[in-house]
């Protein structure tokens, strides 16, 4: 793919900031308290991270996907759980309010996503409505001008230090399956907002998972987003910005590992010489440079699909679905090259190990995807 200079400037923009400021000390600290240093997360706010396809006329970058793709790479690159921070909100917190806000909604909340001042959270999964969103649970009912939301929300990103979320209940409950339901933009210092204790996670340490309780939650009328019953929709369109961004993470978390692994194969000596020198090393490090070149073009085509107005949901899906395995793939690879050095935490592939699976997990499983390109492909 051809980059633009202005696209060039941004990755420029990017690594620098994840050289210099994503640290071993700052990532070792997140891993040790459970969150990112919030200084370090202002710091991506004020170098535009958080706006970057939110319109100028909100406070953000007025930048396309491509530009997107691009910083959630070169972010994930050094820190998997840096880049969540840089995916909420552009894609699964800004994207609703973009899709879906009235002017007056816009003008309140977007800018103060994409400077950092305002952080969301995205409310969609329930314990017994994951894969399966249609099945939610959660319920708001009108009570005068205000709607009253009762339900839970489960592995909810970030939610312990979220100021709002969106979240998605049904209004219609005579409605089966997804229709019913509609998205509200929900004060998380409302009365009767509680959250679940912080998840001990796998990977991703460093951006606090939890349940968000809601029980009698009153809500104004002017925080519906978009039309009644229509939430589904926002939420699906939604998701297939967060899929080119967890794609786009996959990539900088396989990119991390290819480096470290032909970084280490040529320092490892084994049999009198580099561990690079031997074919059954050379190969397995070719292979993942071959799926990781497929795997860039797939989503950056899926990202220029989007910036050039196209229907993208099967090539979004494509692109979260290979690059996502891909990158499980050769994450494993990179730690096989490191041998038993790669299962101890000194190494930075252990850490990658345990991030990268996760993304072929959340913002919509790697079966979901298959479903989504067969559904397209057949109908």
């Amino acid at each position: 793919m051809e980059f633009k200079q202005e696209h060039k400037l941004i990755r420029d923009l990017a690594a620098k900031f994840a050289d210099q400021e994503l640290t071993d000390d700052v990532l070792d600290a997140a891993e040790e308290t459970g969150c990112l240093d919030l200084d370090i997360v202002r710091k991506m706010g004020e170098a535009g991270f958080f706006g970057i396809k939110t319109p100028k006329e909100y406070g953000g970058a007025g930048g396309d996907h491509v530009s997107y793709v691009i910083v959630m790479e070169e972010i994930a690159k050094r820190s998997a759980v840096a880049s969540v921070f840089v995916s909420s909100p552009n894609s699964l917190c800004g994207a609703p309010i973009q899709l879906s806000g009235t002017p007056d909604q816009k003008e309140k909340y977007l800018s103060k996503i994409a400077t950092g001042e305002l952080t969301f959270c995205f409310g969609l999964t329930e314990p017994g409505a994951g894969s399966d969103a249609g099945g939610t649970k959660t319920t708001a009912v009108l009570d005068g001008d205000e709607w009253v939301l009762n339900g839970r929300k489960t592995f909810i990103t970030g939610a312990p230090i979220a100021d709002y979320s969106i979240i998605y209940a049904k209004t219609d409950l005579t409605a089966k399956g997804s229709a019913g339901i509609t998205a509200f933009i929900v004060d998380l210092k409302s009365e009767g907002v509680s959250f679940g204790k912080p998840e001990e996670k796998m990977g991703i340490i460093g951006c606090p998972t939890s349940d968000i309780v809601l029980e009698n939650v009153r809500v104004p009328k002017e925080n519906m987003l978009g039309k009644e019953g229509k939430g589904f929709t926002n939420a699906m369109k939604t998701l297939d910005v967060g899929r080119i961004g967890i794609a786009a993470q996959s990539i900088g978390i396989a990119q991390a590992a290819l480096d470290e692994a032909v970084k280490f194969a040529k320092e490892r000596v084994q049999f009198g010489r580099p561990i690079a020198k031997l074919q059954g090393i050379s190969f397995k490090i070719a292979r993942m440079a071959a799926k990781l070149e497929a795997a860039k073009l797939l989503v950056y085509e899926a990202a220029a699909a989007k910036d050039r107005g196209e229907d993208a949901s099967k090539i979004c899906s494509m692109a979260k679905y290979f690059c996502s395995e891909t990158c499980n793939e050769i994450v494993y690879d990179a730690l096989q090259v490191h041998g038993g050095y790669g299962y101890i935490k000194d190494y930075k592939i252990e850490r990658l190990y345990r991030d990268a699976r996760i993304t072929s997990i959340y913002e919509g499983t790697s079966e979901i995807q298959l479903l989504v390109i067969g559904s397209q492909l057949l109908k």
